[in-house]
């Protein structure tokens, strides 16, 4: 069990290493401060029935209860360590784990673990202001227990940073505190996480794409031959599961609310829709666009150095490592990546070991497109004669080989010009936002009602009824 009689509950028995115990005591005040500016709006003084990890064991690793937010039991949990672990790819391969940095890695980790952790508190201030306009106690809840724990995820890398890295890594750690999501001068590193998330809609859109790009890296990561990473990085995608189902649910609800109404009154055209108070399929599917090709570029260049040595070092696995039937050395391997050539996309092989990224990147799209024929469903089952679709991996990248080319969500290469005069038939406009966020003007705050342009959802949380008190207003 953890113990919460330390002033920072943990299982990693830190109550030993003082001089570790007192850099973190010092950093939680800053943390705190920062909580209190960039945390959910107006939430302070709330208290919401949170799930708090008591334990890493599977079969009751969380209770739940009421707990103010800046009072919530932020803390460092890993699993427990196998003493007969080994590098299981890489040149180190066999080799027993690592419990401490290898000096000749030291700097490439600690970018891992600062990038990773970076991702935490952005997504957080990305959504500090939903709360205000949440369309149920359910869903506010829901979104404060997604930002209590990316919260304690970034104190898990913290600890890392403060345990693994010396002075380096507390100034890393005080700087997680001091960028911005969004900021001109200092924001955060990865773009999808300076994106803004203004509604609910693009709030359950991140948490379904964006969250589930943070599951695939955390799983890389819970390869690594650094094993207080590995086992890190195993417990977080514990956590990391709610998050993506948030996402998927909201999203399905809404879609699921939308078809309702379309059915009951007979309209399919989006102003028709929009005159009854929902968000028409064609704005959802405008925003699966964006989030999809926005996240997509976090996977990064499609052929890497970096991920070769990443991988070859032992220190970032692919997706599921040990479970694929390979030599896990990848010397001689190829793997297809597309390129612009002229006026076509074309597929070459290149060295499997310089291609990890877009391997990744695909692992992440077939899981995704299970989701999205998920959401299809739904529309099927109206008899609604709508298809929600993935555009081609091209579409609105940044990152890349698809950089500077315009391609559109059936894969068609177009000029700049063409672009534009059909960038908002596949993208959000700015009419767009502004309609979804005038469904979203207030806070629905009684006891089992929900906004007009989403469904409830089938059950509550943790057991309880739809119109338990989530969120008591204090």
């Amino acid at each position: 069990m953890i113990d919460y009689t330390d002033k920072i509950p943990n299982n990693v028995d830190l109550g030993r290493d003082r001089v570790l115990q007192r850099a973190l005591e010092h950093w939680q005040p800053a943390y705190l401060s920062w909580w209190y500016d960039m945390g959910p709006n107006e939430s302070h003084n709330f208290e919401v029935y949170l799930r708090t990890a008591i334990s890493v064991e599977p079969d009751g690793w969380a209770q739940f209860d009421y707990v103010k937010m800046p009072e919530y039991r932020w803390g460092i949990f890993l699993q427990p360590r196998d003493e007969k672990r080994q590098v299981n790819f890489g040149m180190h391969k066999g080799q027993p784990a690592w419990q401490d940095v290898p000096g000749e890695y030291r700097s490439i980790l600690r970018r891992i673990v600062v990038t990773q952790g970076d991702t935490e508190p952005a997504s957080v201030e990305q959504q500090k202001m939903l709360g205000l306009s949440c369309p149920s106690l359910y869903d506010l809840r829901n979104i404060f227990q997604v930002n209590v724990e990316e919260g304690r995820h970034l104190w898990a890398m913290v600890y890392l940073l403060h345990r693994y890295f010396g002075r380096d890594g507390r100034e890393e750690a005080e700087s997680l505190l001091a960028r911005r999501s969004g900021d001109t001068d200092n924001p955060r590193i990865l773009g999808a996480f300076n994106e803004p998330t203004p509604d609910w809609l693009a709030f359950y859109m991140f948490t379904f794409f964006t969250d589930r790009d943070g599951k695939f890296q955390l799983c890389a990561l819970a390869e690594s031959g650094f094993d207080p990473l590995a086992r890190t990085c195993r417990f977080m995608l514990t956590e990391e599961a709610h998050h993506m189902f948030v996402g998927e649910s909201g999203v399905s609800r809404i879609i699921q609310r939308t078809c309702e109404v379309m059915k009951e009154n007979k309209v399919d055209a989006p102003a028709d829709v929009r005159a009854l108070g929902v968000i028409d399929l064609q704005t959802i599917q405008r925003y699966l666009n964006f989030h999809y090709s926005v996240t997509l570029d976090l996977y990064g260049s499609d052929v890497s150095s970096n991920a070769a040595n990443y991988y070859t070092s032992g220190l970032k696995g692919r997706f599921r490592e040990t479970k694929l039937e390979d030599d896990h050395l990848l010397q001689d391997a190829t793997y297809p990546v597309s390129e612009v050539v002229g006026d076509k996309i074309n597929t070459k092989q290149v060295a499997a070991l310089t291609a990890l990224n877009e391997r990744l990147r695909d692992d992440y799209i077939e899981e995704i497109q299970a989701g999205v024929n998920r959401w299809q469903r739904v529309i099927d089952e109206a008899g609604i004669p709508f298809r929600l679709t993935l555009p081609h991996k091209g579409f609105h990248r940044e990152i890349g080989n698809f950089t500077g080319h315009f391609i559109s969500p059936s894969g068609e290469i177009l000029t700049e010009e063409q672009w534009k005069s059909h960038e908002f038939d596949w993208l959000p406009s700015s009419e767009d936002y502004a309609y979804v966020q005038s469904l979203m003007s207030g806070r629905v705050a009684e006891l089992g009602k929900f906004a007009n342009w989403i469904a409830p959802p089938v059950k509550g949380v943790n057991g309880k009824p739809l119109d338990f008190q989530y969120v008591r207003f204090n």
